[in-house]
């Protein structure tokens, strides 16, 4: 994808440098999660190499700050870049003024209004912050141990997360929630499998933007796609070492997440996003 180096984000709130949170990192109560932030938090402990539910490092292991200096300032140009696009499109489109969202840099462990997350949690989005978390050496997991390398799939993930951020200004997020109340465990997944694909469209209609600023490289939507691929639920149920089951989806399959990024990426159009309207995902 072809940016600029520019420095860093206001929007940027860079807590590496801060102790894991008030759990000392020591564990993760996924409860207390954001329905769209967690990622299986089991099976990427077998596929990332790392328990999780005992205190430690991030899954790439200690960094220095100066080598992650390039990528802190891609990060902002990508969340720039994505608040841009909804800033002039989220009104224009639904009639809805956007807000911006803060991106949180952390390494290891955090705290949010959504609970303590360690690293391995994978980026999030917690909605009573308005903010989005990631710790960069999910980027480094998400090349070499999911087989999802590029600039173009972190940006995706990027924009993914800032999707949500779109539904909770939109008010899709409590909707949602609402209709979860009172269900059985599977009704409520099906419900969050719809939340995260509707979030993967968004990030779509973020990347259809790119293609019409002519911003994407040779292979650019490739790599997209195949992130989008690599955190379908069914693949890493495989990774893990499990059978499928549709049950337990919380995100959708590899095959339904790369469908709903390409629509957004086709149409730019954020009523083309309308998961909870489709009877087929």
């Amino acid at each position: 994808m072809r940016w600029q180096r520019g420095g860093r984000s206001e929007d940027l709130i860079d807590q590496r440098g801060a102790p894991a949170g008030g759990r000392g990192g020591g564990g993760i109560p996924v409860g207390k999660l954001g329905i769209g932030g967690i990622v299986i938090v089991g099976l990427l402990s077998v596929i990332l190499g790392k328990n999780l539910f005992v205190g430690g490092g991030g899954p790439g292991g200690p960094v220095d700050d100066a080598a992650e200096e390039e990528q802190v300032e891609f990060v902002s140009s990508i969340l720039d870049d994505n608040q841009a696009l909804w800033g002039s499109e989220l009104g224009r489109q639904t009639g809805k003024p956007y807000r911006k969202a803060k991106l949180v840099l952390f390494r290891d462990g955090v705290d949010s209004a959504c609970g303590f997350a360690e690293s391995a949690v994978g980026p999030f989005y917690c909605p009573p912050d308005e903010k989005v978390f990631l710790d960069l050496s999910f980027f480094r997991a998400l090349g070499k141990k999911l087989g999802a390398p590029g600039d173009f799939a972190q940006a995706y993930v990027i924009a993914h997360e800032i999707g949500h951020h779109v539904q909770n200004v939109l008010g899709t997020d409590e909707e949602m929630r609402s209709l979860q109340s009172g269900k059985s465990k599977a009704d409520q997944n099906k419900l969050s499998v719809r939340l995260e694909l509707q979030a993967d469209c968004y990030a779509g209609v973020w990347a259809h933007s790119t293609k019409k600023r002519d911003l994407l490289e040779k292979g650019d939507v490739e790599e997209a796609i195949g992130a989008a691929i690599a955190v379908g639920d069914d693949q890493l149920q495989k990774m893990g070492g499990g059978h499928v089951n549709p049950e337990k989806w919380t995100h959708g399959s590899s095959a339904m997440r790369k469908r709903w990024f390409s629509r957004g990426l086709e149409t730019g159009d954020v009523k083309s996003c309308d998961t909870f309207g489709a009877a087929d995902l």
